[in-house]
C-alpha cells in the first residue's frame, strides 16, 4: 500500500497539496499564518487561478445562455408563461411607489387606432424601423411595406403600444345614458356596446325628441304624453285590443300596463296594399327577450289574421319605408277608406293561429 506523506515548508508546518476548491476558505487569521507559506502555497494559488479562469469561463458561458434565453423571451408571445414571468421579474425590480398609481386622461383616442384603416389597435401591433405603427391585419393587406416610409415592417413588435392599449380602460358610449361599465378599449368595448341596455332609444311620438335609455323611456312615455285618459293605450300579455290603424297618420302606440313596453304599430300605403308592422322600441340585445303578437284586419265578413315575432328597434321607421320584417300585409281589395280596423295581442310565447 502507498502512503503520501504530507510536505513540510520551512517553517515545518505540514502543507496539503490538494486543490484549493476543495478546501474551505480561510479565517482572517488562517491568511495572516499563511504569509510564511512556501511552495505549497503557491501551488494551491496557481490551482485557484486556474479554477478562476475555468469558472470566468463558466460564467462568460452562462451570461451568454442568459441574454440567449431573454432574446427568446422578448420573442415570444407577451401572453405565453415565460413573458409573465419577465413581467413579474419586472415588476419585483420596480421600487416601492409611495403614491397610488396615478390615472391618465387621453385627450383625443385616435391615437389608440391604427393609422392605416383608422380601427382600434390589437394585438400583435407593428412598427417598421422608423417606428410608424401597423396592425396586423394592415401589415398583410400592405405585404409587409410601410404605409409611410415603404419601409419593411411586421416583424418588430410595438411592446410599448401592446402594453398602453392592454391597460387603457373606456367607459361605455353610453355612460350618459347610465351605463356604468368600464372596457378595455378596443375589442371588449365593441362587444359591449352590441349587448348594453342602455343603447339609446327614441321616442314614437313625432313631434317628441327626447332619447334616452329603454327604462327611462318609458317612464318619460307614461309621465309626458299622458295628458288625457285614452291618449295612450294600455294593453296586457295575452288580451286582445281592438284599434284603429290610420296608416296616413301618427302611429298607433300601446304601452305594456306592468312592464312600461312601447309597442308601435305602423301603416305603410304600397303598390300591394297595406303593411302594418309591430316594432317594440328597446335594445337588440339577448337579455330583452323576445315577444310574439298577433294582428288582425277585422272586415264585415272576412278576417285576416298573421302572427309574427315583434322586432325590437331603437327608433320607429320614416313614414316613406317599406318593412322588411315583422309586417302583415292587407290587401287592396280589404281597403276602405283611409283607416283600417285592426285587432293585436301581445304574447311571450309564438302560438300558431
Amino acid at each position: 500500500m502507498t502512503t503520501i506523506s504530507p510536505r513540510r515548508d520551512s517553517g515545518g508546518r505540514a502543507s496539503d497539496c490538494r486543490s484549493s476548491k476543495k478546501q474551505r476558505l480561510p479565517s482572517v487569521s488562517e491568511e495572516e499564518s499563511s504569509d510564511d507559506s512556501s511552495s505549497g502555497e503557491e501551488e494551491s494559488d496557481d490551482d485557484d487561478s486556474s479554477s478562476g479562469e475555468e469558472t470566468e469561463v463558466e460564467f462568460q458561458n452562462g451570461s451568454s445562455e442568459s441574454r440567449e434565453r431573454e432574446l427568446v423571451v422578448l420573442s415570444d408571445d407577451s401572453d405565453s408563461e415565460d413573458e409573465k414571468t419577465y413581467a413579474e421579474l419586472l415588476r419585483s425590480r420596480r421600487p416601492r411607489r409611495l403614491s397610488p398609481p396615478k390615472s391618465l386622461t387621453l385627450p383625443d383616442s385616435d391615437v389608440l387606432d391604427c393609422p392605416n384603416c383608422f380601427e382600434p389597435l390589437r394585438k400583435p401591433i407593428f412598427q417598421c424601423n422608423n417606428g410608424h405603427l401597423a396592425c396586423s391585419a394592415c401589415c398583410t393587406k400592405l405585404k409587409k411595406r410601410c404605409f409611410f416610409c415603404a419601409l419593411p415592417t411586421g416583424d418588430i413588435r410595438c411592446r410599448a403600444m401592446e402594453k398602453v392599449i392592454k391597460t387603457c380602460v373606456v367607459s361605455c358610449p353610453n355612460a350618459k345614458h347610465g351605463c356604468k361599465q368600464i372596457t378595455t378599449y378596443g375589442k371588449e368595448e365593441s362587444s359591449h356596446a352590441k349587448l348594453c341596455l342602455f343603447t339609446p332609444c327614441s321616442c314614437p311620438v313625432l313631434d317628441c325628441n327626447y332619447i334616452g335609455s329603454y327604462k327611462d323611456l318609458n317612464n318619460h312615455f307614461r309621465i309626458t304624453h299622458k295628458k288625457s285618459p285614452g291618449e295612450i293605450m294600455s294593453i296586457e300579455f295575452g288580451r286582445q285590443e281592438i284599434f284603429r290603424l290610420d296608416f296616413n297618420d301618427d302611429p298607433v302606440v300601446f304601452q305594456m300596463e306592468k312592464e312600461g313596453d312601447l309597442i308601435v304599430i305602423q301603416g305603410f300605403k304600397g303598390s300591394h296594399g297595406v303593411y302594418a308592422s309591430v316594432s317594440r322600441i328597446a335594445p337588440v340585445v339577448p337579455v330583452m327577450g323576445q315577444l310574439y303578437c298577433s294582428i288582425a284586419r277585422l272586415k264585415e265578413n272576412s278576417t285576416l289574421r298573421l302572427e309574427f315575432m315583434v322586432k325590437n328597434v331603437q327608433k320607429v321607421r320614416e313614414k316613406q319605408e317599406q318593412p322588411e320584417d315583422s309586417f302583415l300585409l292587407i290587401p287592396t281589395h280589404m281597403l276602405r277608406g283611409d283607416h283600417l280596423k285592426m285587432q293585436i295581442c301581445i304574447r311571450r310565447e309564438y302560438v300558431p293561429s
